[in-house]
């Protein structure tokens, strides 16, 4: 299990993505368009700039649902390989059986 604190962060994190995300689309276009003037471009990067580093989305790390563990992360399921092997066992997954020979 995670420690509560690290999933909580995420969480925050999570929040102020989606709470920034347009405005900073917004300034990344206009910084990225070169039709603009350089110092319009030069202003939005600054403004991008002042935004929080929490809201960028390339800081955002894929958690399990179950136990909130960094590694071994399945996107599909959203679980980490730990999490699935243990419902698999239990039965809890159809059509998902543990391999033993």
């Amino acid at each position: 299990m995670a420690k509560k604190a690290m999933i909580e962060r995420e969480k925050k994190r999570q929040a102020l993505v989606e709470k920034y995300a347009a405005k900073r689309a917004e300034l990344k276009a206009i910084a990225a368009d070169d039709s603009k003037p350089m110092e319009e471009r030069f202003k939005a990067r600054l403004k991008l700039a002042k935004l929080p580093r929490n809201s960028s989305a390339t800081r955002l790390h894929n958690r399990c649902q179950l136990t909130g563990r960094p590694h071994a992360y399945y996107r599909k399921l959203k679980m980490s390989r730990i999490a699935l092997r243990e419902l698999g066992s239990n039965g809890q997954i159809p059509g998902m059986v543990k391999s033993s020979w």
